[in-house]
């Protein structure tokens, strides 16, 4: 029976995903960075770790106690909505701390063991903003952006030994990520420089008034064809509105 480990489980695109590969027959280890009770169905093949990506020690400590892993999805990731000018330094390097050098830690640490092994998986799950142009998401693009470079090198260089990189590119999902924040007001007031206000508003009102948007499931699906897929393919655009960007791209 394989195992994955999953990062940022505690709701959204994570959860889904444990939840669908623990349908499939699969052992997941399912983390958060703070496990809560109730979040997942309890059940022998499914352990809940906590795993905070920015912490070395908290990445060491919960891959010992997951054992051997065949697959690991890079999920755990922050939002970030609001115009460049607006955004200060410190929440820029919280965003790449989390969305982009916890992506880079956590895969460090797999890899010597899928490497002895001669197998092994890596899905980086990053966002269909990578996919266009979109406003107010310049320092959030700018991290998974980083994600995508990253997988496109790794997986040649993992490649002669067995191992693989993908990338899962969803969509937006009106119960997470920007169009969560999007309908619940906007980018909040303090990312929002005056100039930029009247701007704003109405990016925000293009975008919830789009007809496409991803589910969660779409994100799950997408993440266990990357898994398993052997044909070489690097990118899975998830959920409907993704797909329509890759396919203009």
């Amino acid at each position: 029976m394989q195992t994955v480990l999953i990062t940022g489980t505690s709701s959204g695109y994570g959860r889904a995903t444990a939840l669908h590969f623990h349908a499939q027959g699969w052992n997941v280890v399912a983390t958060m960075r703070t496990p809560r009770p109730g979040v997942l169905p309890a059940s022998d093949r499914l352990r809940v770790l906590g795993l905070d990506v920015t912490s070395p020690d908290s990445i060491a400590a919960a891959l010992a106690a997951a054992g051997p892993l065949d697959a690991l999805v890079n999920n755990a990731g922050i939002p970030s909505i609001g115009v460049f000018e607006g955004t200060s330094p410190d929440q820029v390097r919280e965003v790449f701390e989390t969305n982009t050098f916890g992506v880079l830690a956590t895969t460090r640490a797999v890899l010597p063991g899928f490497r002895e092994r001669g197998s092994g998986v890596v899905v980086n799950v990053t966002s269909s903003v990578v996919l266009g142009h979109m406003p107010l998401s310049a320092v959030y693009k700018a991290s998974k952006m980083a994600v995508e470079g990253f997988t496109a090198s790794l997986a040649l260089e993992l490649e002669p030994f067995g191992v693989r990189a993908k990338t899962v590119q969803p969509g937006a999902c009106l119960t997470t990520n920007f169009a969560g924040r999007a309908t619940a007001g906007g980018a909040p007031d303090e990312l929002v420089p005056p100039p930029y206000a009247p701007w704003v508003r109405k990016a925000m009102a293009d975008f919830t008034g789009q007809e496409l948007f991803t589910e969660e499931r779409d994100v799950a699906e997408a993440v266990w064809r990357a898994v398993h897929d052997t044909t070489g393919q690097l990118r899975f655009p998830a959920g409907p509105d993704a797909l329509r960007l890759a396919e203009a791209r």
